[in-house]
């Protein structure tokens, strides 16, 4: 009976049944040296069918056929090998190399011999891993159906672990990942990429997104690939196509997971109230262990957005922090700065203050001195009975000191006043030929007393922007220090002129000059000068200094210049001709 059955070695096959050349197929390979037994086993398994899938089976001749066979296609299910073909362990040797060198842990091997005692069954099933041993003698076409059944739904098995074990490792990883992403769009594409990892296969998909947080809920799609990357950047419903834009919306409002053909579409719902549409078309149909992947992958997607979204909404918490700590610096450095303005006034204030002390110490005290010594002589005169002229010579020196002490004492008041930070230039148009005039008029006294002569030259109605007293003052110290510190019967020149936008005004005198160290502190305060006045007279190096902030005031310049010691100098004030900025 066995022999009639084992229609392995008597039955040739003739033809097989045609079969859809697209449906999926079990993939077999059958590795013997006896081409009797490849078409034996092709006839006996021609209408083998397990779970609607037939056979695809691939046949190598020897060992060493095998081994390529094996190496070039990973997915066979199930071997049919044959023990002894190029040597009597060549079968044994294949299994070593497809379980040890290719890592092929899967694959389901049967084992089939026709001299069963050269290989005992025992050894081998503990020495070697295999699945099943069977004699050729013994193994009937119902043996291997039972046989290859077995070993397929094993095979089947092992696959979705295997699968199951790929797709959570893929899902370990991309939780990782996914939660790392700072923006929504990136988490998007991330979820789109990882969805076709997981499945193993190319397929197009697109994420919507829509937030409910208004009355008419805004959708963009966030990612696209394949045949939807042209939607990426939509934000209405209308731009998609009809028949996508149907499926998006009814699973917005079915609000769950669905899976058809080859198109799968997942719904999820953020902590926050967002909604999340993916959906994806596949090659193939997912299988069940697929699409358990799937669910487990999504469910935990939600986390993912939420995270983006919370991340963005501590962004601007912290771009708003951070503006508000910038206008808070911003109005501590103004306060600083303010402060620190203030404490400058007062630095100044006080060294100013210091200044006025010492030159009151010093300048004023030579003239009161006189004034003292005066006094007692005067006083001695008038108790001895001296004569009139006595008399009148000791008050005249009286009244010359108190004329010193009194112009000190203006020039220090002037100079505090230019030293207020509160001061102002009250700007108007000014004749300043005229005004030169009127003060070399006013100082034309004290250069007849020595026999000096003063020369204008100002052509009329040169009318000028600027504080008529102010530069009234800043003349006057000019030209008094030019009568001064110029010789007795000397020559002080002062003229006017117009020179492009600007007003010029010089004062020459034939003087001691200015050597190349006076020229360098001659506008600071309480600076002395190595000339000295020509006729006795005080000088409380201030003068200069309220020149040079009077003219600044108005933005415009005072220079000096000279040809060296005995040669005089020259002064040169030059006003913006009208009020600059």
């Amino acid at each position: 009976m066995a022999e009639q059955d084992d229609v392995l070695h008597l039955i040739d096959d003739t033809g097989t049944a045609s079969e859809d050349s697209n449906a999926r197929k079990w993939k077999i390979a059958v590795i013997d040296d006896d081409p009797a037994v490849h078409d034996g086993t092709r006839f006996a398994l021609s209408d083998y069918s397990l779970n609607g899938q037939g056979l695809e089976i691939l046949s190598a001749y020897s060992a060493a056929e095998g081994r390529k066979l094996m190496a070039a296609h990973h997915d066979i299910a199930a071997v049919l090998l044959d023990v002894i073909m190029e040597t009597d362990v060549a079968g044994l040797e294949l299994v070593e190399f497809i379980r040890n060198e290719i890592r092929n842990e899967t694959v389901r091997i049967i084992l089939r011999t026709g001299q069963p005692g050269q290989a005992p069954e025992r050894r081998v099933i503990v020495q070697y891993d295999i699945n099943d041993y069977k004699a050729k003698t013994e193994l009937t076409a119902d043996k291997l159906f039972t046989s290859l059944t077995a070993a397929l739904r094993s095979y089947q098995q092992l696959e979705r672990m295997v699968q199951t074990r790929r797709g959570l490792e893929i899902i370990i990883d991309a939780a990782s990942t996914l939660y790392d992403f700072k923006s929504m769009q990136r988490l998007a594409e991330g979820v789109l990429t990882q969805l076709a990892s997981l499945l193993n296969v190319d397929c197009a998909g697109i994420l919507v997104l829509r937030d409910n947080g208004g009355l008419d809920p805004e959708l963009s799609v966030l990612a696209g690939s394949g045949c939807y990357s042209r939607f990426i950047g939509t934000t209405s419903s209308k731009a998609l196509d009809p028949d996508l834009r149907e499926m998006v919306e009814a699973a917005f409002q079915r609000r769950k997971n669905e899976f058809a053909d080859h198109r799968s579409v997942i719904y999820l719902r953020t902590g926050s109230g967002r909604e999340v549409v993916v959906l994806l078309q596949a090659e193939r149909e997912l299988s069940e262990t697929d699409r358990s992947l799937v669910e487990i992958f999504s469910s935990r997607l939600s986390i993912a957005f939420d995270n983006v979204i919370l991340y963005q909404q501590l962004q601007d918490a912290n771009t708003q922090l951070e503006d508000r700590v910038a206008q808070r610096t911003r109005a501590l450095m103004q306060a600083n700065r303010r402060l620190s303005a203030q404490w400058l006034r007062l630095q100044r204030a006080n060294g100013f203050k210091n200044e006025i002390l010492g030159t009151v110490a010093h300048d004023l005290k030579n003239p009161l001195g006189v004034i003292l010594g005066r006094t007692e002589m005067l006083k001695e005169l008038i108790t001895t009975g001296a004569s009139e002229g006595g008399v009148v010579a000791q008050v005249d020196h009286i009244r010359d000191a108190t004329k010193r002490l009194t112009t000190m004492v203006d020039h220090l008041i002037s100079d505090a006043m230019a030293d207020a930070f509160d001061i102002t230039i009250r700007r108007e148009p000014v004749d300043v030929a005229a005004l030169v005039k009127d003060v070399a008029d006013a100082n034309q006294p004290l250069a007849v007393n020595k026999q000096q002569m003063i020369s204008v030259i100002a052509p009329p109605n040169i009318v000028t922007m600027c504080d008529t007293d102010r530069i009234r003052e800043a003349i006057d110290n000019l030209i008094s220090n030019a009568i001064k510190y110029s010789p007795i019967g000397g020559k002080i020149g002062v003229a006017v002129s117009h020179e492009g936008s600007d007003t010029i005004v010089r004062v020459s005198d034939e003087g001691a000059g200015l050597s190349p160290e006076d020229l360098g502190r001659l506008f600071g305060r309480f600076q002395r000068l190595s000339a000295k006045p020509t006729a006795g007279e005080s000088s409380t190096g201030l003068g200069l200094s309220i020149v040079k902030r009077i003219i600044d005031m108005h933005g415009g310049e005072v220079t000096a210049e000279s040809d060296g010691p005995g040669k005089g100098s020259t002064f040169t004030i030059t006003l913006p001709a009208t009020e600059t900025p």
